[in-house]
């Protein structure tokens, strides 16, 4: 039972790691994308309707093949979430909306735009596809035992989501471009004088911010539900944006993080005789430690501990 609670608890991880390391590259260009659940509904709406036409395209699920069963829904949900990242960034950047006022509007509309398309399309046919999603890329992962199931029997999108943790991370502490992001995301005025374009920056980090978070909808929904659209996703949206402030805005201590709660979010289904009441006061609990965690570093108050000083600050760059 316990290999199979931190099976679970890791697979619940990884979809908050997808969440929380798109939000943290949006962020770290100094936009406050609130609109991360609404995103991840669309994203994942769209992938799940491909693999629909996938599905009719083959005649049947006997017809589908494992690489395109998952590389199409991905692909899908990829433009699905950058298209979100495109609205939301042409509405901050272009138009100067209030960036909170958009993001929530973009929670709004995700979560109605994706339960009409689930609506439309047929639930059946991609849960079909969501074997596809579950399928260890290690087949002889059971003859290593509680080893092989810990470690090697997950779907191609839970170690997808830890390569991209570890890529944004490089890319932001490592590289001439994650420098200038960053720069954009501090002081996107002095950025601007130093010849970096700031509305290239925003908006390339805010659709890929955006494409990479929709993906943790992909993962909940063909993996972790194995294809079942009973639950909300928007409330997963929510968790990921907390995990960043847990994280203190590092993607690869966001690998960690996202474990801790996933553990917190899923050990009250591994408690036996447990309330639903108490279930819920468990999956309370993330949203508790990251309080604790913004108030431990508001005291501390390191630099590298907070987030970006233009967060959720529109850039007018008249009054440069």
């Amino acid at each position: 039972m316990i290999i199979t609670f931190l099976v679970s608890a890791i697979k619940f991880g990884m979809v908050l790691l997808f969440g929380s390391t798109g939000e943290t590259l949006t962020e770290k260009s100094g936009h406050l994308n609130l609109g991360i659940p609404g995103v991840m509904c669309v994203g994942t709406a769209v992938g799940c309707a491909a693999e629909v036409i996938y599905f009719e395209a083959c005649g049947g699920k006997l017809n589908m093949i494992y690489p395109l069963a998952v590389f199409i829904p991905v692909i899908a949900t990829l433009l699905g979430g950058a298209l979100m990242g495109l609205i939301y960034s042409f509405l901050t950047v272009t138009l100067h909306a209030n960036q909170n006022v958009t993001g929530l509007a973009m929670t709004t509309f995700g979560v109605g735009i994706s339960k009409y398309i689930i609506a439309v399309v047929d639930d059946y046919k991609f849960t079909a596809g969501a074997k596809f999603f579950r399928m260890s890329i290690l087949p002889f992962s059971d003859a290593l035992g509680d080893v092989g199931k810990l470690f090697f029997s997950y779907g191609i999108l839970v170690y997808l989501s830890i390569i991209v943790a570890v890529l944004v991370s490089f890319i932001l502490n490592r590289t001439k471009v994650g420098l200038h992001l960053r720069a954009v995301g501090e002081n996107p005025a002095t950025a601007d004088a130093a010849g970096i374009n700031v509305t290239k920056y925003r908006y390339i980090a805010t659709c890929t911010g955006c494409a990479i978070s929709s993906l943790g909808g992909l993962l909940y929904i063909m993996d972790y539900l194995n294809g079942n659209w009973e639950y909300v996703i928007d409330a997963i949206g929510w968790l990921c944006v907390a995990l960043v402030i847990f994280t203190i805005w590092k993607p690869v201590f966001g690998i960690f993080c996202s474990i801790l709660f996933g553990v917190f979010y899923v050990a009250a289904e591994y408690i036996p005789g447990i309330s639903l009441s108490d279930k819920e006061i468990f999956k309370m609990l993330p949203y508790l430690v990251t309080i604790i965690v913004l108030i431990i570093t508001s005291i501390r108050n390191k630099r590298e501990n907070q987030p970006p000083a233009s967060l959720g600050i529109n850039y007018f760059r008249e009054e440069r």
